[in-house]
């Protein structure tokens, strides 16, 4: 049975959220407050926490930057009221997995937990050979989860990471922009696109800043691609 820790302070929303869990089978715990929900997320072994932006004592935000602080990579659903793209951008870009804007319909919320779920999956055998990915100076362990170019190892949030997979796993194949908002968040945000143009610029920021050879190159009206100069 999946564990999911759901942080949010309104009665009534909890209350919705529970008992359609709680009928899906999953096993669920409740915070009423950022702080115990800290608390829980840090404590507890949980497989997703659904976390409220705007909670009465701190900002879901600043939870969620501490959980991933601590190394945790539990995924996290975000609730919240504000729906712009730039607030999805930020909920994203500080670790957050997925977002959804209040109100909502239960089943769509299912949805997205299934696909965070199934994205994160059961762990494969431990001693299956390492899936490294490499161009140039840079290599991606997806084992690992880690990320290094010219020997050094680059510091990305999840999000981050998983855009940086999907176009080393695609090297040389041009991708559009709507590939990679699939591929890298798994269901579609009913967004602009503009999402990915903002998670490419972080990612050159990290990826190719300090060097010649650049390896995330934009390909007019088609998309982007990751390859050598």
């Amino acid at each position: 049975m999946k564990k999911i820790l759901l942080v949010d302070d309104e009665v009534s929303v909890v209350s919705f959220i529970r008992k359609g869990l709680v009928e899906e089978n999953y096993e669920v715990s409740v915070a009423f407050d950022g702080n115990s929900g800290l608390k829980m997320a840090l404590e507890g072994n949980f497989d997703l926490i659904i976390l409220d932006i705007m909670l009465h004592d701190t900002n879901g935000l600043e939870i969620c930057k501490a959980i991933r602080s601590n190394q945790i990579q539990t995924p996290i659903l975000f609730l919240t009221a504000l729906g712009t793209s730039e607030n999805v951008a930020l909920g994203l870009d500080i670790g957050g997995d997925d977002y959804l804007v209040k109100p909502f319909k239960f089943i769509e919320l299912n949805a997205r937990i299934k696909a965070l779920l199934r994205r994160t999956g059961p762990l494969e055998q431990l001693n299956k050979p390492h899936n490294i990915f490499s161009i140039a100076d840079l290599k991606v362990d997806d084992d690992a989860k880690t990320v290094e170019r010219n020997q050094t190892f680059i510091v990305l949030t999840a999000t981050e990471y998983r855009l940086l997979l999907v176009l080393i796993k695609n090297k040389g194949r041009v991708l559009s922009r709507l590939d990679l908002l699939e591929s890298a968040w798994d269901i579609n945000f009913n967004l602009s696109t503009n999402v990915v143009d903002v998670y490419i610029n972080y990612l050159r920021k990290k990826i190719d800043a300090d060097t010649n050879n650049k390896l995330i190159h934009t390909v007019v009206g088609m998309g982007y691609v990751l390859k050598e100069a």
